[in-house]
């Protein structure tokens, strides 16, 4: 397909989708209830290192999928860091008012949603869409309406991008000038909803001729399982996280254990 990205499939792509998805959950949580920025640094370095190096992308698509988040990074901590609460007065000008207390407090709201958005980019990047829903509907009992009605939304996005990219083709040859605003929206809007309209018409005639029902029982083409690269992927994120509070607890960076 023209807008997929060439990579290399790692071992994390053999892990079983509903297991990966529960322990990245598992993870998210455990996340938010950290709060010894130590703890969160390393574990944040950790899934730094996990994302760069087992994900299979190229350095440069990593770079701009990771972009982002830095920047998410950077502001939620720089807005905390300059107009938290504090009693230790580090700097002062006008409005801007750093401590020491706000200073460890942004630092730690950085890492935490750095640290979240790595597990989202980790999952999004190894989980193929097709897996991911058979896995839910055989593991999680998912009903087969609402997977593949989802799996069919997510094959219609990268065709949807293909029509958007024809669109301006068309209206640039045509020598069409350019709009902003409600009238740009508009004219990208109509056409492209227009034909999603239909496309979804033509899906639905076409599992109602094959007599797709969402009840009854199910046989599928692909079974998924469970294979020793799930014991892996558990063991790797335990061993993060346990890595994670023994250095951040017995080797800390900075003094600062309980931001809270």
């Amino acid at each position: 397909m023209k807008w997929e990205i060439s990579h290399r499939e790692t071992w994390l792509y053999e892990a079983n989708p509903t297991l990966k998805l529960a322990v990245l959950v598992v993870l998210f949580l455990a996340v938010l209830l950290i709060h010894n920025p130590n703890v969160l640094i390393n574990l944040s370095l950790a899934l730094f290192l996990l994302f760069c190096f087992g994900t299979g992308y190229p350095a440069n698509v990593l770079f701009w999928m990771f972009l982002p988040f830095f920047l998410i990074f950077f502001s939620s901590a720089s807005s905390m860091m300059m107009f938290g609460e504090g009693t230790t007065t580090w700097f002062r000008w006008g409005l801007i008012h750093i401590t020491a207390e706000s200073f460890w407090r942004g630092l730690h709201l950085g890492f935490r949603a750095l640290a979240l958005g790595l597990l989202g980019l980790i999952f999004a990047l190894t989980t193929r869409p097709v897996p991911l829903f058979y896995s839910l509907m055989q593991q999680l009992k998912l009903k087969p309406k609402y997977a593949y009605s989802f799996l069919a939304a997510v094959r219609l996005l990268p065709i949807m991008l293909e029509e958007l990219q024809t669109i301006r083709h068309a209206l640039k040859v045509r020598g069409v000038p350019r709009q902003g605003g409600l009238g740009k929206v508009k004219r990208y809007a109509i056409p492209l909803l227009s034909q999603s309209i239909r496309r979804a018409q033509r899906i639905a005639v076409a599992m109602e001729a094959k007599q797709f029902s969402g009840s009854g029982p199910r046989t599928f083409y692909y079974e998924i399982g469970f294979s020793k690269y799930d014991g892996w992927f558990v063991a790797l994120f335990a061993a993060f996280l346990f890595a994670a509070y023994y250095v951040g607890i017995h080797y800390p960076y900075i003094p600062i254990r309980d931001v809270r």
